[in-house]
């Protein structure tokens, strides 16, 4: 069954995861640091901020049930910011150019370690960026905002941190759990009469989709939500769910799960019963290599997820020179595959850039100034972005990025809901 319309969904103005080496890992770049802050005017330099260098750090999960996810978010940043600096650095809106020091450590998804990782930070580093991880960005988000260090660009998904008057020194990259939600909901109302299984994680997580989802089917009359069941994050199964979910002949699941081994298993057991739905996946959970195929999801009429990124495993976009650029950086300056397993590469790249961007507009060597130029951002495309994404960080509630675009399996890759024909 077919559910999508020939549209794209694009709301830009909605409500709306190899470093490991122990607990922790230090990359850094070249470049001499100075004692000297090289402050423009009067305005004395922020720490972690030379003439020659900035440093930030990154505290993802680098190790634990996350790992994969995590390290592929850090190895992103990393991959752009060595290739910046072999190029000789970032020319800033004062005029000098500077490398970038990064420097990643592991809270292995616990929001303890991640809260300890910032306390490590605070005093020398200019900002701490594009770590994954809702529990573990909210650890320390109050202590960032009290000692006015910018914890930016994170990959959360949770509106709280694009909330300028809760969150000042804050800014989420990319579209919210809700608004990918939202889009999935439109979609199906669009299409059609739909009895919809949902199931999703008990936690902040699941809810922003079950919330973005059921704000765009409630008055719906050809939408019928035939039984909602949710999992825990440590459960190592969800044939229970699945089967139970199977027996009320949905023709679609609405599947809000974070853990990509899940996901294989449920597209698995939905197989072994027979059951054959429309599958919408979330952003963080719909890789085609990691996913898509080990799942066998060709057996499904239809698999569905929001984009805004082009992906090194669609052919499409083989000879694309941000694809290119991408996957050179990334074999040159990490250990990830060739053809990363998670798309969390290609968002921690994308951060990566939204940053570099904002250096080159500093006109002065501090954080105020910083926060400044990042809430300054309009009509902004990263490499690796989709046509009809865009940058746009002047809206509050909203993250760096929050065009969501639909997109559907075609058996190698995702294409464009509008470009289906």
């Amino acid at each position: 069954m077919n559910l999508h319309h020939p549209r794209r969904t694009a709301r830009a103005r909605g409500v709306f995861g190899a470093l490991a080496v122990a607990s922790a890992v230090a990359l850094a770049v070249s470049g001499c640091a100075r004692s000297d802050g090289g402050a423009r005017g009067n305005a004395p330099s922020a720490p972690g901020i030379t003439d020659t260098t900035v440093a930030i750090g990154i505290s993802s999960p680098l190790s634990g049930p996350v790992a994969g996810p995590g390290t592929c978010t850090a190895d992103g940043a990393i991959a752009y910011f060595e290739a910046r600096n072999a190029e000789g650095g970032i020319t800033f809106g004062d005029g000098k150019t500077r490398t970038v020091k990064v420097t990643a450590l592991d809270d292995q998804y616990d929001p303890q370690k991640a809260k300890t990782n910032y306390d490590q930070f605070k005093g020398s580093i200019f900002a701490i960026a594009i770590g994954l991880g809702t529990p573990t960005n909210r650890a320390f988000r109050e202590a960032a905002i009290a000692d006015g260090v910018p914890q930016v660009l994170t990959g959360t998904g949770d509106p709280l941190f694009s909330d300028r008057a809760q969150s000042p020194m804050q800014l989420d990259a990319f579209p919210t759990y809700v608004e990918e939600g939202r889009a999935f909901g439109e979609m199906l109302v669009a299409s059609g009469e739909h009895k919809v299984a949902i199931l999703s994680q008990n936690d902040d997580y699941g809810l922003d989709y079950l919330t973005g989802f059921k704000s765009a089917v409630q008055d719906a009359p050809g939408i019928t939500i035939t039984k909602e069941l949710t999992y825990e994050v440590p459960d190592v199964s969800l044939d229970a769910q699945i089967t139970s979910l199977a027996a009320t002949g949905a023709d679609v699941i609405f599947n809000a799960v974070s853990q990509p081994h899940l996901t294989v298993s449920a597209m698995q057991k939905a197989q072994a019963l027979n059951w054959l739905p429309s599958w919408f996946l979330p952003s963080n959970t719909s890789g085609v290599a990691p996913i898509l195929k080990p799942a066998g999801a060709d057996a499904f009429p239809d698999v569905y997820t929001i984009g805004y990124h082009k992906t090194p495993d669609d052919p499409t976009y083989a000879n694309d020179p941000d694809v290119k650029a991408f996957t050179a950086a990334l074999a040159e300056y990490t250990k990830q595959p060739a053809i990363p397993e998670f798309p969390h590469c290609m968002w921690g790249y994308m951060a990566a850039d939204i940053m570099g961007h904002t250096f080159q507009q500093m006109t002065e060597p501090t954080r105020a100034e910083f926060m400044t130029q990042l809430f300054s951002i309009t009509g902004y495309q990263t490499p690796l972005m989709l046509p009809g994404a865009e940058v746009d960080t002047t809206i509050d509630g909203e993250p760096a990025i929050s065009s969501v675009i639909l997109e559907r399996f075609n058996g190698t890759g995702y294409d464009p809901i509008d470009a289906l024909g």
